[in-house]
Formats: C-alpha cells, structure tokens, sequence
C-alpha cells in the first residue's frame, strides 16, 4: 500500500494536528448579505463538471447557511460571515507539485495551503479543481471539508484536470 492509500484517520489527524490547536468551541452563524468572489473562467469541460457540483452543494456548511456569492455564478458558492468561499474551475495550484502533500477528507483529497487568516484547500485528481477557503474563525478549518466532500466526489470525476 502506498501513501496515496493511507487511512483517513491516519491522514486527517496530523493535519488536523498541524493546521490549528484544539478547541472546544465551533461558531454558527448565517449571512443573508452577498459576498464578493472572484469566479474563475473554467474550461468547457471543467463548467460542465462545476455547474453539476453548484447543483449538489450542501444550505450548510460547518454549521453556517449558505449565503449569496456576488456576482452570482454556478461557478462560487459561500458560507457564514465571514466567509467560507468555493470556487470551482480555478487554474491548477502553484503549491500543488510532486512532493505535495494531500489529505484525504471522506474519499476526496486536498491540497492544504496556509493563508494568512485560515487556510486554503484545492482538490487534487479530480477533472475540474475545487478551491475552498475557511477563515481561521472556523478552526479547524479542515471542517468545512466534511459537509463539501459528499458532493465532490458526487459530481467531480476523479482523474488529472
């Protein structure tokens, strides 16, 4: 068995562990104001896959309603105040390279990237690229993962985009 197929628990936990220290406490809250967003320009393939995802999309995240992205696109979705953002059909990480490191989240793998305030995950071998970006707010920000991953791998193939 290779890394690649190491067990959930056995990749999350290390993450887990590196991307913020426990706490006790998580937020829920709701935003019903529209969020500015960068839509990406995706390629006819990766719209096709990104308009199917926008469809599947859970009302909550991490326990934040769903809130409105502006512009409004099939491409952007958000969560909470501030933000959760997901931009599906964004170019191919800079970060991402062979020694990358991947976690595993409920069968869907992610690029890990520390931001300023949170952190940044990009799916990794999957035909259309799915950013999601969690405020530090929502530590541990590989949470919002959880309620993503189902539609994910629902919608988006898995293969090299």
């Amino acid at each position: 068995m290779n890394c690649a197929h190491r067990s959930l628990t056995r990749r999350l936990v290390p993450l887990a562990l590196a991307l913020v220290p426990m706490a006790g406490c998580s937020f829920i809250g709701d935003s019903d104001d529209g969020v500015a967003l960068a839509v990406p320009s995706p390629s006819a393939q990766a719209a096709a896959v990104c308009q199917a995802l926008h469809k599947e999309l859970p009302t909550t995240v991490n326990g934040l309603k769903r809130g409105t992205a502006e512009p409004a696109s099939d491409y952007t979705a958000v969560w909470g105040d501030p933000a959760v953002q997901l931009r599906c059909g964004v170019p191919r990480p800079a970060a991402m390279g062979s020694a990358t490191k991947s976690a595993e989240v409920n069968g869907v793998e992610w690029l890990p990237e520390k931001q300023k305030d949170g952190y940044r995950f990009t799916t990794v071998l999957r035909r259309a690229y799915v950013e999601v970006t969690v405020p530090g707010k929502y530590a541990p920000e590989i949470n919002a993962l959880l309620d993503l991953a189902k539609a994910v791998k629902k919608t988006v193939p898995k293969g090299v985009a």
